[in-house]
């Protein structure tokens, strides 16, 4: 009698709950490359070829291990390209008794997999994902006992109940949060270490190879391609971090620099995403650093709370928001998002060098995604829905339980303050001070209104005025509308026909 254990492209770890205490001699493991995953939304082609890489990789490393791997590759003549067809397919080669696996991240997996016990007449249990810090009922316990899902409440919580970055009862370093110390500018003449860059092996190259064929079409650049595809290269690129990023990270991790994609950024998410790399040992790896001197609190904790905090505090608010939370639109936005987050054609500087690395790795760090990528969809009214399809699709750590909260809550406030106390709107200010993104570009950053003014500036005017019924209760909003109310009728005028003229250029 065999246990059929699938296990999802996400979910390459040897401490998997579907495979703790299983016979190996009596299970089967299914891998299954398909094309409905690959194409539900237009993925990133080095997204493809990471999760493809990975998994085969990780297969190799199951076999070694002493399990039975049933692979079924992408362009495998018999794949029915779909998580339904290849769970029926294996129950019937393996004789099946019984199924086993792990909850998926996705809500639409999910209900794939409530149906594999009616699908294959088989007993289906499904097990909680255990990679995370926290588990799915503690959260919805702490999250109704509340008025307010604060993350830094929650993050508290779970700094003392893991001891990480704490002096007995007492946060390292006399505080919990040194988010103050972490928004410095960049500086000029600042050098940034290298990002690691692993070379592809003959594993990584069929699977190039493949991806160049299958997905030429997509947005985005299949080489240069640099991955860490196994846990031992996964490793490599934590301890590169902690040595060559973190120390510098704390005090630019909110910069923008032309020409850097990378700067002091772990770029880790991924391999915490697919399941390489833990959450708590990256945590407790960046605690070690600051214990032995070699890395500032400021450094540490900020990177610490973007994983024990921001991430254990997303995936819990996508569970217990459900699957109707993809549809929010709180504020009711339905412009479609502009074609040049496709092809990177604008000459709004900050939006083409956010593009422009999203286009080449797969990647944009937090604050080109939130201040720049997002804010500027949120200030021109975009459908929630299709700028969380183009996070999701352009990302190689967006997957639906970590995405979506951060785009629809975080990033477009379409929650109407489930996650956010306000929304993350700015004008052109912001992204001059903490970039030098204005500087390249043919708008002047100082000018509200005229042929040369910088759009984000009177579009966040716009977005408040337009907005007003809505948010001029929300006390961290009265300073904003007290500066609105502060311009004459005239200006106030101006400023939303500028916005008006430039929504429309952009249609």
């Amino acid at each position: 009698m065999t246990i059929l254990i699938p296990l999802l492209g996400d979910q390459l770890y040897h401490g998997l709950a579907s495979l703790a205490g299983v016979d190996r001699a009596n299970a089967a493991v299914l891998m299954a490359e398909v094309m409905a995953e690959a194409t539900y939304v237009p993925h990133h082609p080095k997204k493809i070829a990471f999760i493809l890489s990975a998994m085969r990789h990780f297969a190799d490393e199951l076999r070694a291990a002493g399990w039975r791997v049933d692979y079924v590759a992408l362009d495998d003549p018999a794949n029915t390209q779909s998580f339904d067809g290849e769970v029926a397919r294996a129950a019937l080669r393996h004789g099946a008794s019984e199924i086993r696996t792990v909850e998926a991240g996705e809500w639409r997996v999910i209900a794939m997999q409530n149906g594999w016990a009616a699908l294959t007449g088989l007993p289906c249990t499904i097990l909680p994902d255990t990679r995370f810090i926290d588990t799915r009922a503690d959260f919805a316990d702490w999250a109704s006992q509340r008025k307010r899902l604060v993350m830094e409440d929650y993050y508290r919580l779970l700094r003392k109940r893991t001891g990480v970055l704490m002096d007995g009862d007492k946060p390292a370093g006399g505080a919990w949060n040194f988010d103050a110390d972490n928004r410095k500018p960049p500086k000029k003449g600042l050098a940034y270490p290298p990002h690691p860059h692993f070379v592809a092996d003959d594993i990584t190259q069929q699977v190039l190879t493949l991806v160049a064929a299958r997905f030429s079409g997509n947005f985005g650049d299949l080489l240069p391609f640099g991955y860490a595809v196994t846990r031992a290269d996964a490793l490599l690129a934590l301890a590169d971090f902690m040595a060559r990023r973190l120390p510098q990270f704390g005090d630019y991790q909110d910069a923008m620099v032309t020409g850097e994609d990378h700067m002091f950024h772990s770029e880790l998410s991924s391999l915490i995403n697919i399941g390489l790399l833990t959450p708590m040992e990256v945590c407790v790896a960046a605690e070690a650093a600051y214990r032995a001197g070699t890395v500032p609190i400021n450094a540490a904790e900020g990177f610490i709370r973007q994983i024990l905090g921001w991430r254990e505090y997303v995936r819990g608010i996508h569970w217990i928001a459900g699957p109707q939370y993809n549809d929010s639109n709180h504020l009711g936005a339905t412009r479609d998002l502009p074609a040049f987050y496709w092809s990177g054609e604008t000459d709004l500087n900050c939006l083409k060098q956010a593009i422009g690395s999203t286009r080449r790795n797969a990647h944009a760090h937090h604050i080109q995604r939130l201040m720049v990528l997002g804010n500027f969809a949120m200030l021109i009214g975009t459908a929630p829905a299709q700028i969380h399809e183009w996070f999701l699709a352009v990302y190689d750590d967006a997957y639906e339980w970590v995405e979506a909260p951060n785009v629809i809550g975080m990033s477009q406030f379409a929650d109407g303050g489930l996650m956010g106390s306000k929304p993350y709107a700015g004008g052109g200010a912001y992204i001059n001070r903490m970039s030098d993104y204005c500087k390249g570009c043919r708008y002047d950053v100082k000018q509200r209104t005229g042929p040369d003014a910088c759009p984000f500036n009177s579009l966040y005017w716009d977005f408040l005025a337009r907005h007003e019924e809505a948010l001029k209760g929300n006390q961290r909003l009265w300073r904003m509308y007290d500066g609105w109310r502060r311009f004459s009728g005239e200006e106030q005028l101006r400023i939303r026909a500028q916005a008006a003229d430039f929504m429309a250029s952009i249609a």
